[in-house]
């Protein structure tokens, strides 16, 4: 038997979460509940004030909030009930204004039922969300033009696409140039047997259609997107036998990425930066991802990537840019001889996290080599 083409998947996938699921206790492994890190507390607050409902039929990897969202427009990739749209409209603020599409119906209509709740509870004069019906491989359809948003977000939605290249090359096109993709999601430690992509559940479950890790790197380098930063990763635990049986020896991890749409123009070898500390919530330090901890104040020697990254975003504001001295350039890619490795495996990095001592925080690179 074959594994399912990309329509009886989208088919597949409606049916478990519009029909057969009604409650995260449904689901049999942790891949959409799980969350890597502690939300800051106005996260939490805002939290608070999205709908129960939208709330109770809400799937996802933890949370997926970047950080210096005043006034962004963003863009959620497989909304859902609109939880995490009804979170980011508070913190991008009535200037601000988010999108979220999916392709289940019900979960669509669930989202908009509470539009004018959730407006009068921000006490916001007109709505800054707006749901739509369509699928994340094809943005066009639903009229979502070039270059519109600042961020574009999905929250482990995406292993639920059957093309993730299709989904990674229109969210690069809806992104204005320098803007970032923030997103979490499943991914394998090997590539996925037969058996495996097959499975009705497990697809449901976020695991048939999970990613090798490694081969995120190479769609997001086709797409055009900078390398992917990996942010944090988190174990995925299966609870029931009889798929763990199907699984087998395959790994899944509930991982979060960011990726930048970095213009040409931005590109000017490594640098120093130094944080002013002005991010809200992040006013001492700011952990941008595995490898890069900035703390306010402090120097910190950064790669080309990284340096065109922090030059071309909407982070540029929050940092002093300059260029490297002769003597403190910094590797331009994690995967060079010669230098310390990045850590880009989020296997290793959960081994890393799990290890005593200083090594296990994030901030620094990686020892072990091939982590590539």
């Amino acid at each position: 038997m074959a594994a399912p083409c990309g329509e009886q998947i989208h088919r597949q996938v409606q049916d478990y979460y519009g029909k057969e699921l009604q409650k995260s206790e449904d689901l049999k492994t942790n891949a959409c509940v799980t969350s890597s890190r502690p939300p800051l507390k106005m996260v939490r607050d805002a939290l608070e004030h999205v709908h129960e409902e939208v709330v109770a039929r809400y799937y996802g990897c933890g949370l997926v909030v970047p950080e210096c969202l005043a006034s962004c427009r963003i863009l959620d990739l497989g909304s859902g009930s609109g939880r995490d749209c009804y979170l980011l409209s508070q913190l991008v603020g009535e200037q601000g204004h988010v999108t979220g599409i999916d392709m289940t119906e019900s979960q669509v209509e669930v989202a908009k039922k509470h539009i004018a709740y959730h407006m009068d509870k921000f006490g916001y004069q007109k709505p800054n969300v707006e749901f739509l019906q369509g699928y994340m491989e094809k943005l066009g359809d639903v009229g979502l033009a070039d270059e519109s948003y600042d961020i574009v977000i999905s929250n482990c939605v995406i292993n639920l696409a059957p093309d993730k290249r299709a989904v990674l090359r229109e969210a690069y096109r809806v992104l204005k140039p320098g803007g970032e993709m923030y997103f979490s999601d499943v991914y394998a430690s090997q590539h996925l047997s037969e058996a495996v992509r097959k499975h009705r559940v497990l697809w449901g479950e976020c695991l048939a259609g999970a990613l090798y890790w490694r081969d995120l790197y190479d769609i997001a380098e086709k797409v055009g997107f900078s390398p992917p930063c990996l942010v944090t990763a988190s174990p995925i635990t299966i609870s029931n036998k009889e798929l763990e049986s199907i699984v087998g020896n395959c790994r899944f991890v509930s991982a979060t990425f960011r990726l930048f749409k970095v213009p040409e123009s931005s590109r000017a070898g490594p640098g120093q930066v130094i944080y002013n500390g002005g991010i809200v919530g992040h006013e001492k330090e700011l952990v941008f991802d595995a490898n890069f901890t900035f703390k306010e104040g402090e120097v910190v020697d950064v790669d080309a990537e990284m340096a065109a990254i922090l030059r071309s975003s909407r982070f540029a504001e929050e940092f002093l840019i300059r260029a490297s001295g002769a003597n403190t350039a910094a590797p331009q890619s994690c995967c060079r001889k010669g230098v310390k490795e990045k850590i880009c495996n989020p296997f290793q990095l959960l081994e890393r996290l799990a290890a005593p001592g200083p090594a296990s925080s994030p901030g620094g690179t990686c020892g072990p080599p091939g982590c590539c």
